[in-house]
């Protein structure tokens, strides 16, 4: 893989699943930024069982390269937030003294991060380090949205009492966003959606969108992650 963002984009958008990404994409992420340690990690896959030592790591009042992440939903490296001397006494690994994090978000939530790290005989992050990552996670978000929802499929007999509009807001409902979301990415009111809502009601005779949903979609579960034994 060539060591560019554009290479690592196109990458991200042809992973098929979680796998892929942490076995072919991940590493080159590593390569790019010359790091040490790297990792992709989401909050639902941490183990429930950890050292002391994970738990002070994760720990919001102790790690304020987390703590940014968590509360900004941007990325970050140490040198951004506090001295070198202060984050060493937080994280006196040699192979962590420089830090920098991204955040993965799903529907205006954190569902993991991006770490990568370099020794104490490598450069520090820079600002173009964070300008790259923070494009990075962007891309690794939306592949991850993409892979975690399970694959929709219209069923045949209710699709065609529908008009493609309403198909679109109907593909936005199954995503879990409200009428003003829907409003915002289609270019149309709220009240719109609204009108538009009701007409498919009472086009599939349904009374709430998660009736709608059921009787438009068909959902396939897609492999989202390695088995134990992989």
């Amino acid at each position: 893989m060539t060591n560019s963002l554009p290479a690592l984009f196109q990458a991200i958008a042809q992973a098929n699943c979680e796998q892929d990404l942490q076995q072919q994409v991940i590493p080159e992420i590593g390569k790019y930024f010359a790091a040490k340690r790297y990792r992709l990690f989401f909050i639902d896959q941490l183990p429930q069982k950890m050292s002391s030592l994970f738990k002070r790591a994760l720990s919001l009042e102790h790690n304020p390269v987390l703590r940014y992440i968590f509360e900004h939903h941007a990325p970050v490296h140490e040198e951004a937030l506090l001295k070198t001397s202060e984050w060493k006494i937080i994280c006196p690994r040699l192979d962590h003294t420089h830090v920098m994090a991204g955040p993965i978000v799903a529907n205006g939530s954190l569902i993991g991060g991006l770490g990568v790290t370099r020794d104490r005989h490598g450069a520090a992050f820079n600002q173009q380090n964070i300008i790259d990552m923070g494009a990075l996670c962007l891309h690794l978000s939306t592949c991850l949205v993409k892979i975690r929802l399970p694959e929709r499929t219209f069923t045949s007999s209710n699709i065609r009492l529908i008009t493609p509009r309403e198909i679109q807001i109907a593909e936005l409902v199954a995503q879990g966003l409200t009428n003003a979301e829907i409003g915002k990415n289609l270019w149309i009111t709220e009240n719109s959606v609204k009108q538009a809502l009701k007409r498919m009601f009472r086009k599939l005779n349904v009374s709430s969108r998660t009736e709608m949903v059921t009787q438009l979609f068909q959902y396939t579960p897609q492999l989202t992650r390695s088995s134990p034994s992989d």
